[in-house]
């Protein structure tokens, strides 16, 4: 903790720690999903893009905080994001069916690996010592930027539907109280590169949370008695499994644009996009990555 701390500007190793400490709990926000999976040794269905794309937006942060120098609070949220998501990955990759751990490993090969060391070897081959910084930095601000289409997807389920069941309160309160933070963080180091993707991080993470409060529906379903003790079992069977079914997909719907949180989260992590994801079982829903 004292290597993110500085004398020097207090305040944003303030920020930064804080930061350091909210996207640690976003990112290991998707460890719901991934139990459900080790359970049922099934993907089920869920998609990879959102890890995959953290990952590389992990990637990219540590490349701009590297080249960049000073930036340990980037450095350490993205060593450790990279370390999480590519446990993600791998899991995914052990109990995804041959089809879907074919498209997550060709997705990877092409993101993280091609398109990675394309990206390095420009910055490091072709483009001069003083420019790596504004080029890096405009890269993972593009890369930022596109993503906030992300969230726009769940937005537009929750307006769709009126209900907020697959838009979980608490991630979008978490993910905008990371862009809050990154957003100081970036203005009292003078980044604008981490500035910027965090001013829409947090106007998403308001229109998150208002929309749970217009759209959320307190728990009014009608109790049905069973007239038998099969009809019991049967019951109890059915609610288990729709509580696995909602606690996996909120997991699944909420990882970042996970993603994907770092600097750039409701864009990063998140997710992405615009690459829709289904989330969920057979549910042909769409959810948002969080990213930084």
């Amino acid at each position: 903790m004292a290597a993110l701390f500085s004398m020097v500007n207090p305040w944003a190793s303030v920020f930064g720690i804080l930061g350091n400490i909210i996207s640690f709990l976003v990112f290991l926000a998707p460890i719901p999903t991934f139990l459900r999976v080790y359970r049922k040794k099934s993907t089920e269905g869920f998609s990879s893009v959102p890890y995959v794309v953290a990952l590389f937006s992990c990637a990219l942060w540590i490349l701009y905080g590297l080249v960049k120098t000073n930036s340990s609070p980037l450095l350490t949220i993205n060593a450790f994001g990279c370390v999480v998501e590519s446990a993600y990955i791998l899991m995914y990759l052990i109990y995804a069916p041959k089809a879907a751990r074919l498209r997550t490993l060709a997705s990877f090969l092409l993101l993280n690996v091609a398109a990675f060391s394309l990206i390095v070897a420009v910055t490091v081959f072709l483009v001069p010592q003083p420019n790596r910084v504004k080029v890096l930095g405009s890269v993972c601000l593009a890369f930022s930027m596109a993503v906030f289409v992300a969230p726009l997807s769940v937005i537009f389920v929750v307006i769709k539907t009126k209900s907020a069941e697959y838009m979980p309160f608490s991630l979008s309160f978490f993910l905008t109280l990371s862009a809050v933070a990154w957003f100081f963080y970036g203005l009292f180091t003078k980044d604008i590169y981490v500035t910027l993707p965090n001013v829409g991080g947090f106007f998403f993470g308001i229109a998150q949370m208002t929309l749970y409060f217009c759209y959320r529906k307190p728990g009014t379903s009608a109790l049905v008695l069973p007239t038998s003790i099969d009809d019991a079992a049967d019951t109890a069977a059915a609610a288990e499994e729709a509580a696995d079914q909602a606690v996996a997909e909120a997991s699944a719907s909420s990882h970042p644009a996970v993603a994907m949180l770092t600097v750039s989260t409701l864009p990063v992590l998140a997710e992405l996009q615009k690459m829709e994801l289904e989330i969920g079982t057979p549910t042909p829903r769409r959810g948002y990555i969080k990213a930084f």
